[in-house]
């Protein structure tokens, strides 16, 4: 049994003449031109967009960082102020709850990076856990057992 190869027709690569660069063509992108011009004259070759006022993704993000990356807050900052005004020592779960609450609102105003709010949540986390946990082995000691029966009536 021979099986038959099918009928492929091998094209050819098109060959500029080198005798003539004129001929020799450059794909263009997809789109118009970056609007970009370098300090030598010469024009971006990225394709521009017209909702970026003609420039690609990266000379628009140069021109307006402020629009592409807000200003984001300091890690490093102390907030120690703003969430912990009375000094809380975290002794209950209403301190903690107040805590998660400033802790918010700071990070709603864009004072704290989400990230770090993260954090500090987590932590606060913790630190609920281990209070139910301190509740739970107070809970564990032996119970004392009080007999306090009715005592049987005798007629």
């Amino acid at each position: 049994m021979t099986t038959q190869a099918p009928d492929v027709e091998v094209l050819q690569p098109e060959t500029s003449n080198p005798e003539n660069p004129a001929e020799v063509s450059i794909p263009s992108p997809v789109g118009p031109r970056c609007q970009h011009r370098y300090a030598n004259g010469k024009q971006c070759r990225q394709s521009g967009l017209p909702s970026q006022a003609g420039l690609c993704s990266h000379h628009f993000r140069l021109s307006n960082p402020s629009v592409v990356f807000p200003c984001t807050p300091n890690d490093s900052t102390d907030l120690s102020a703003d969430l912990l005004p009375h000094g809380a020592d975290f002794s209950s779960a209403e301190d903690l709850r107040e805590y998660l609450t400033r802790l918010l609102i700071l990070m709603t105003k864009g004072s704290v990076s989400p990230r770090r709010a993260a954090v500090l949540a987590y932590v606060t986390n913790q630190l609920l856990h281990s209070h139910v946990v301190a509740e739970k082995e107070a809970d564990d000691q032996p119970q004392q057992i009080i007999f306090d029966l009715p005592r049987p009536q005798r007629d």
